[in-house]
């Protein structure tokens, strides 16, 4: 399905750890898929400057 511009988006794949999955499956809502989980990750991490920067705090 063509996205705003018009053109239709190419799908990539990303090889990740069997340990790496099991840490996502942890975090992933059940009605939300992981693009939209990883989507949701990087918006945080541009949106807070790459976790504020001076370490990772909750």
């Amino acid at each position: 399905m063509p996205d705003e511009s018009g053109l239709i988006p190419m799908t990539h794949t990303l090889e990740i750890s069997d340990e790496l999955k099991e840490r996502l499956d942890t975090h992933v809502e059940e009605d939300e898929s992981y693009e939209e989980f990883i989507e949701e990750l990087v918006s945080v991490y541009e949106t807070e400057g790459a976790f504020l920067q001076e370490g990772y705090s909750e």
